[in-house]
């Protein structure tokens, strides 16, 4: 399982910092956006990240009602992968055409609440099946552990895309994760949070063995 720092912020100078401090143990950050709309709270915007020049691979989480309307110009900013919500108002298979068609990867989220069985059809057409371990939006909120449930039900499942988590996962639950077969654990204050960012990655990794 690979740790992968996600960044949430609203302000471009901690954006820049984040990355740059990422920069030092990670080559995978995901990015977290937030429209206000689909989550009461709203972050840095992709004008914001194109100012950042980085060598990181670029992941974006989009918690936005229109999941289209922001690929393109997070293409430019240097994305690679684009992850969207199933709960935004958007047909799934038109987002991820055009998220395919602008040479992206393209990667579903879904809240505690969404059953996988709502995004099984999408699984030939996605990179990456996202789990939302929290209700999303907040950095700190608590950890859900029934969404491992869900996880683990695809253990061994053929053709199912790379399984992603986001939201509380910390060093107390981060083997529950792994077990849970799990294969990029986001991880945002357990990596951003007290103390430095590169120890704490450090740390994590660790614990995986």
């Amino acid at each position: 399982m690979k740790i992968v720092p996600a960044v949430l912020t609203d302000k471009p100078e901690e954006l820049e910092k984040m990355v740059r401090q990422a920069e030092r143990f990670c080559d995978l950050v995901q990015i977290d956006i937030m429209d206000g709309i689909f989550v009461p709270s709203k972050s840095i915007s992709a004008a914001d990240l194109s100012r950042v020049k980085t060598n990181l691979e670029l992941e974006i989480h989009l918690m936005v009602v229109d999941p289209s309307a922001y690929a393109e110009p997070f293409k430019r900013a240097g994305a690679s992968r684009i992850v969207f919500h199933y709960e935004s108002k958007e047909d799934p298979a038109s987002a991820i055409k055009n998220i395919r068609a602008l040479g992206m990867q393209a990667g579903i989220a879904i809240n505690p609440e969404t059953p996988v069985s709502e995004v099984e059809r999408y699984f030939n057409d996605i990179d990456v099946l996202l789990f939302l371990s929290v209700n999303p939006g907040f950095y700190g909120s608590k950890f859900i552990p029934e969404v491992c449930d869900k996880a683990r039900a695809l253990i061994g499942r053929p053709g199912r895309p790379a399984v992603a988590m986001d939201g509380g996962l910390k060093s107390d639950n981060i083997l529950m994760i792994k077990e849970a077969g799990v294969d990029l654990a986001c991880v945002g204050s357990g990596v951003y949070g007290k103390g430095d960012p590169a120890e704490n990655y450090r740390l994590l990794t660790g614990k995986l063995g």
